[in-house]
């Protein structure tokens, strides 16, 4: 019998994030330091085993509807597609979000796996803001990596972008202009404190209706009604597709969220912003049963805050940066 995990404030949890890796090829600001973190070592990563076991666990005993890898950069983490495979025998819509640099050569792989959908990380259409903004050279390869992912059968293919003001909001038509062309979906995301260098502030942010209106100036946006997603999604009136708005800043979604997450060293978190983590990686290889493990789910998962509280006098933002939690 399934059951509900369910935290005090009557949410009902169905979306698991798991984080394969913190490494990346990239170097994101908002996202990592350009040097001094300290990588984990192979031994400290969760096994595919043992994520698979995990996985299972939430779905077979309660509930879980969705999965998503994640990193760091799933991509580089060895023989990606194996774990694929191997999450793909649950019942479970499985996707990844990825930076799309080695999608030429591993979508066919990853869509043959059993990976279903796609997100990818793209936050500049400009080769020398791009590259300021990742510290690589690599646009070009980003561009036919979404293509790669279409060819592949991937659906849907979907684009995320981290909107900064001053820093690349300039690009809001351009970047709806492109998800026009290709066929995918451009989901816009407000910048969250959650960047390595702790430079963020409430200023760089450009909220939903912000984003909303100018895109709506060229091209004329209605809304769509609201699911338990995070993105807000509106349509294009000439029905040239849509955008989603991820408003975790200024349009919290707390009261609807339905996520947990596994980092890659095995911490279970029940919210991006907690402050504490659960060690589920001592546990696992303690030899615990899944009784045992679903106990430390169970109370994770009750232990959960309201709300992230971000612009509120009691935010604390939690210790790791964006890259070592799991996006």
């Amino acid at each position: 019998m399934v059951r509900q995990l369910i935290d005090t404030f009557g949410r009902v949890h169905r979306d698991l994030r798991i984080s394969v890796t913190d490494r990346c090829n990239f170097r994101c600001t908002y996202c990592m330091p350009a040097e001094g973190l300290q990588w984990l070592d192979r031994e400290d990563l969760l096994t595919f085993e043992e994520i698979t076991r995990t996985a299972r666990l939430l779905v077979e005993r309660y509930g879980v509807e969705s999965i998503r890898l994640t990193g760091g950069e799933p991509t580089i983490r060895a023989n990606l597609p194996g774990l694929v495979q191997m999450l793909s025998e649950l019942p479970v819509d499985l996707s990844m979000t990825t930076n799309g640099a080695t999608l030429r050569r591993m979508a066919p792989g990853l869509a043959a796996a059993g990976l279903t959908r796609i997100n990818v990380s793209l936050d500049s259409l400009r080769a020398d803001r791009f590259a300021e903004m990742t510290l690589r050279d690599d646009l070009d390869r980003v561009l036919d990596g979404i293509d790669a992912a279409l060819e592949a059968g991937l659906d849907p293919v979907k684009v995320n972008v981290v909107v900064m003001r001053g820093v690349n909001d300039d690009e809001l038509v351009d970047f709806a202009r492109f998800g026009r062309d290709r066929s995918v979906e451009v989901r816009f995301i407000e910048f969250m404190p959650l960047d390595a260098d702790r430079a963020w502030s409430d200023d760089a942010v450009v909220g939903l209706e912000e984003i909303v209106a100018r895109i709506g100036e060229t091209f004329p946006l209605e809304p769509v009604p609201r699911t338990s997603a995070p993105a807000s999604r509106f349509r294009y009136v000439d029905g040239g597709g849509r955008i989603g708005v991820v408003a975790s800043v200024t349009r919290s979604f707390c009261d609807s969220c339905d996520r947990i997450r596994l980092t890659a060293d095995g911490r279970f978190r029940n919210c991006l912003f907690a402050v504490d983590e659960f060690d589920l990686q001592s546990l696992l290889r303690s030899g615990a049963s899944d009784d045992e493990v679903g106990e430390l789910l169970e109370g994770a998962v009750r232990a959960k805050w309201a709300g992230h509280g971000i612009g509120q006098v009691e935010f604390i933002r939690p210790a790791r940066s964006m890259s070592q939690i799991g996006g």
